[in-house]
């Protein structure tokens, strides 16, 4: 079986193991490498007659099975695991040999790996991947970046396993280096802030509108045949809907702590790094670090109290401008990672096509929404648009949702609700079609303070003022 192997995959956990499976069903033979000889057994106990697949813990036996030049995933934890096993990897490779990093690394750990690998003659790719262990076993999106020469290595099996949209693979050769692993992490930032905002919904409907859990559900299973139509409103409605062994809610009694793994703040911290603002996705962070404050909220609850006012609901038009709020801060949310996105192409010498990016992201991916045909045809129409938003027909959308989402703020403060995502989304917005902003008096402060000076509307220069005289 020597050199009879089409790809190898490095770590058989779920997402190793599901994908692998995935090329073994489009009829690729693929090897497996994993040091737990457990997950080894089970991957070939899941394994079908029709698959080729060989599992293994020897890392010798392993290299040898796979054809040259040859093709290797890593699917681990990042950081020094990845190193570790490119460490032990690279005295059984050639020259020309390909590794690709498929987890959730940071791209600037890319571009060292890059660049190491590369003199010693090996290519190496850092690439995203989106959809989760369902999406890994029957469809991906797949983000990789790397040698665009040694893609074509690639490209064959990459566009068989991944998710299809009107027949097209949601995968495609983003460019070279670090390129894929920064589109990644800048999807992961779009996906924590829609997840912050539908949550704020829920809550609102929730505690500010006392609305039942069933209609509460009913409400997301319904949108999600309208233009909020999308994975994440999707599996919503699905998690709301889920009862426990006594035939309660499970959702009533999840812990309201959330996890986190650490890619929206990379996310944030790199945006501020560039000077991309994306306050939608900074609140769905500093959120998620909120939500582990449980003691500190508890007594909080007891000691900052807010007595909502009474009023009186009409729900069908209170639906409507949630659905309407939703709309608009999702749209938002995506604006701030595309402009991520813009920012970083130039900064890094990407060449990112949008285009490309918001097609491959159509399916198979966690943010995949059919909002995101609507910006593909907008880059197609015109591929150096600065902002989604300053498309035709996204700022109509907007305009049309504007006041939807300023009542539904208007009502969370009255009720104590806290919307930041909401919020951050609208005051993005204001600020972003603002022609004036009143940052003219951070400036003067700046220089009464520091003497940082400041320039003028009236005539070039840089200036300073002696403000206490």
């Amino acid at each position: 079986m020597k050199n009879t192997f089409d790809f190898g995959i490095v770590g058989l956990g779920v997402m190793g193991r599901n994908l692998l499976l995935n090329m073994a069903d489009q009829k690729f033979a693929v090897a497996g490498l994993d040091l737990d000889m457990e997950k080894v057994l089970s991957l070939t106990e899941q394994a079908n007659e029709q698959h080729r697949i060989k599992a293994t813990t020897e890392v010798k036996e392993f290299v040898a099975l796979i054809k040259q030049p040859r093709a290797i995933m890593l699917l681990l934890p990042a950081g020094k695991p990845v190193d570790n096993a490119i460490e032990t990897l690279l005295p059984y490779l050639d020259k020309g040999d390909i590794l690709i990093d498929g987890g959730n690394t940071y791209f600037t750990d890319t571009d060292r790996r890059f660049t190491e690998l590369s003199a010693k003659g090996i290519h190496f790719f850092g690439m995203g991947i989106s959809g989760g262990e369902k999406g890994a076993r029957f469809g991906p999106s797949l983000m990789p970046g790397g040698d665009k020469q040694a893609y074509e290595r690639l490209r064959p099996i990459f566009e068989a396993i991944a998710a299809k949209v009107d027949g097209q693979p949601c995968v495609a050769y983003l460019g070279n280096g670090s390129v894929g692993n920064y589109v990644k992490m800048a999807h992961n930032g779009i996906e924590y802030g829609i997840m912050q905002l539908i949550s704020e919904l829920y809550d609102l409907m929730k505690r500010g509108y006392n609305m039942d859990d069933d209609t509460i559900q009913k409400t997301f299973e319904d949108w999600n045949d309208t233009e909020l139509q999308s994975y994440l409103i999707e599996i919503t409605g699905e998690i709301l809907k889920k009862t426990d062994t006594d035939g309660r809610k499970l959702i009533n009694v999840i812990s309201d702590g959330a996890k986190s793994k650490g890619t929206g703040k990379w996310t944030s911290q790199n945006a501020m790094d560039m000077q991309v603002p994306m306050p939608t996705i900074d609140a769905a962070v500093a959120m998620r670090d909120m939500s582990k404050n449980k003691p500190e909220r508890i007594l909080a609850s007891q000691k900052l109290v807010w007595n909502t006012p009474k009023s009186n609901t009409d729900f069908p038009l209170m639906i409507e401008e949630l659905k309407g709020a939703l709309h608009f801060s999702i749209l938002i949310t995506y604006a701030q990672g595309l402009a991520l996105l813009s920012k970083a192409s130039e900064e890094y010498n990407y060449n990112l096509n949008l285009e490309t990016v918001t097609k491959i992201w159509r399916g198979g991916c966690i943010i995949r929404a059919a909002v995101l045909e609507d910006f593909r045809l907008a880059y197609t129409e015109n591929p150096v648009l600065q902002n989604i938003l300053l498309d035709d027909n996204v700022a109509e959308v907007l305009s049309d949702n504007q006041i939807s989402i300023r009542n539904t703020i208007h009502s969370a403060v009255q009720k104590g609700i806290p919307v930041a995502g909401l919020m951050n989304s609208l005051a993005y917005f204001d600020a972003y079609r603002s022609e004036y902003l009143p940052t003219n008096l951070i400036q003067g402060q700046r220089d009464y303070f520091g003497a940082h000076t400041y320039e003028r509307t009236d005539r070039p220069g840089i200036f300073h003022t002696e403000w206490n005289y």
